[in-house]
């Protein structure tokens, strides 16, 4: 399988790729996983706002969003379709992810919340929980943060 990987911010993204990788968000986490919740936000059209996706044979697989708010980072609507899980699809995007921040905005840690039951998969990544568990759509959740590299080993 071959696989492709973007990053736009959404208004340079083409109509149907867009239309994909939107399908894919709600197919995971409004229809997979029954939380009826507004995936459209607002946050996608935020000033500095990014979309990552990968592509194969035309198809959005996988897809995240990068926000950058004044003190941190923000990685987040992290999704698989369920024909690439397992694939290492989900692993790349978190990769870019992280190295897009870092490289963006190397003196930001970056925050994520992440599903209770995806912490430890998220800390493959250097995150670790950063508050108290909660429950949004009757999913346990739980704030995660990457500390730059510059205060992670006590240097600041």
């Amino acid at each position: 399988m071959t696989v492709n990987y973007r990053l736009a911010p959404l208004a340079d993204i083409d109509a149907v790729t867009l239309y994909r990788i939107l399908w894919l968000r709600v197919r995971v986490f409004v229809v997979e996983q029954r939380a009826a919740y507004e995936e459209l936000d607002g946050r996608d059209i935020e000033p500095g706002a990014l979309l990552m996706w990968a592509e194969s044979d035309g198809d959005v697989i996988g897809t995240l969003r990068i926000l950058t708010d004044a003190s941190a980072s923000r990685i987040g609507r992290v999704a698989t379709s369920e024909s690439a899980r397992g694939r290492g699809v989900g692993v790349e995007l978190m990769h870019r992810a992280v190295a897009h921040c870092i490289q963006a905005h190397p003196e930001l840690p970056i925050d994520l919340d992440a599903q209770l039951h995806l912490s430890a998969w998220y800390a493959r990544f250097g995150f670790a929980a950063s508050g108290d568990e909660y429950v949004e759509d009757d999913i346990p959740h739980v704030p995660m943060r990457r500390m730059p590299a510059s205060t992670a080993d006590g240097t600041a």
